[in-house]
């Protein structure tokens, strides 16, 4: 992945998106089916929900 820097972003502001990308990273790894919600206030990520899918097999 490209780590493209944003010339007018703020070093904090840079940090910030940074952190909230590993994150991301984070609720991906091991995540084979299901969702991942990123709630964004006032232009942060301020919460990631993760919703995994799992299939029974019928009896």
């Amino acid at each position: 992945m490209t780590n493209h820097s944003h010339p007018q972003l703020s070093p904090e502001e840079a940090r910030q998106i940074e952190e909230s990308l590993a994150n991301v990273r984070e609720a991906l790894t091991g995540l084979r089916f299901g969702n991942i919600s990123l709630t964004i206030h006032e232009g942060r990520v301020v919460q990631i929900d993760v919703t995994e899918k799992k299939r029974l097999k019928p009896n």
